[in-house]
């Protein structure tokens, strides 16, 4: 299996700038935040993503390093399915 590295998590994340995302966020002791938003902006180190929810709006930013170690993950929301992002 090939390792997936910070630079292609970043060419991914880059070009999927402004589409909505599904973001799971695994916080440790079994509590897992799964949320949807738009992936606003990347920069060398960290990505930011616009979280939708009622009637607020909120942002959170994570680095490539938390992605590359699974401590979360990105899916592509597409209308037919869902296709994870940076994973290979």
């Amino acid at each position: 299996m090939r390792q997936t590295t910070l630079a292609e998590i970043r060419r991914d994340l880059e070009a999927c700038r402004g589409q909505r995302l599904r973001l799971e966020a695994h916080r440790g002791r079994h509590k897992v935040i799964v949320r949807e938003g738009v992936l606003e902006q990347t920069y060398p180190n960290v990505f930011t993503i616009r979280l939708i929810d009622d009637d607020t709006v909120k942002r959170v930013s994570y680095s490539y390093s938390d992605v590359l170690t699974k401590t979360v993950e990105i899916s592509l929301c597409d209308d037919e399915e869902e296709r994870k992002i940076a994973c290979r």
